[in-house]
């Protein structure tokens, strides 16, 4: 049966909203999930190449235990992690160096590099977000790598899923890591070890490991959102000193 004129202008512009729909659809998707999938696509790289990751020794870094008060600098560049290519094609031994000897994370199992900035406000957005945009924040009324309690740390905290793409997703792989394996933390030009000693996976309301922040002994925590690209849930990372 043939469509009249009115219903075939109905048709198109109903099959147009239709497929209009289905590409904002799959826009939300790759922009929610697409950095997720590179990141974990860089990490099958490296365990299926068998890449190793070496933590260079900086000029003037020491592993001794010093009070000090950390200042924020601009990040080295020439210090950065070693992109995909590297991994991809470069040589299986790879070099770690903090990108900032101020305060930094270094992971070498996921082959991560990143400066922290100390002290932001974890309950106020206007604080975080912009940190979180280019870096990974230390909790404010957490403690240093000098002190006693726990050292908090996190990343990756979007409310929408347009604004995903738009911050830092260097702690998307997180969930990668396992019992035993080594993270470095580079603060005031020192070294710190950790070994991790527990993962985790909890609701966004849990502030146990905020509000627990001067007590016990030392701790490092860090905290992204789970699964990647959402802000359902939080996964944790608890690692302990490393006996030297």
């Amino acid at each position: 049966m043939r469509m009249s004129r009115s219903e075939t202008i109905r048709f198109l512009i109903l099959r147009t909203l239709g497929n209009f729909l289905v590409l904002l659809a799959l826009y939300g998707v790759f922009a929610t999930f697409g950095p997720a999938v590179r990141f974990e696509v860089q990490y099958q790289v490296i365990r299926l190449r068998h890449v190793h990751f070496v933590i260079k020794e900086v000029s003037g870094v020491s592993r001794a235990s010093e009070n000090g008060n950390s200042k924020l600098k601009a990040p080295d560049t020439s210090h950065k992690a070693p992109g995909f290519a590297d991994i991809l094609a470069g040589s299986k031994e790879q070099i770690l160096a903090p990108i900032d000897p101020l305060f930094s994370i270094l992971i070498p199992k996921l082959g991560i590099d990143e400066q922290v900035v100390p002290n932001v406000d974890p309950d106020n957005p206007d604080d975080y977000l912009p940190v979180l945009q280019h870096a990974v924040a230390h909790a404010k009324g957490s403690v240093f790598p000098v002190d006693s309690g726990t050292i908090y740390l996190f990343a990756h905290s979007a409310d929408n899923w347009w604004d995903i793409e738009h911050y830092n997703a260097i702690f998307y792989t997180l969930n990668n890591l396992t019992q035993g394996d080594e993270i470095v933390i580079f603060y005031n030009n020192r070294r710190y070890n950790y070994v991790i000693s527990e993962k985790l996976i909890s609701d966004p309301q849990d502030v146990t490991y905020l509000t627990a922040q001067h007590t016990g002994p030392q701790q490092l925590v860090l905290q992204t959102c789970w699964p990647p690209g959402t802000t359902w849930k939080r996964l944790y990372i608890i690692a302990k000193p490393k006996s030297v």
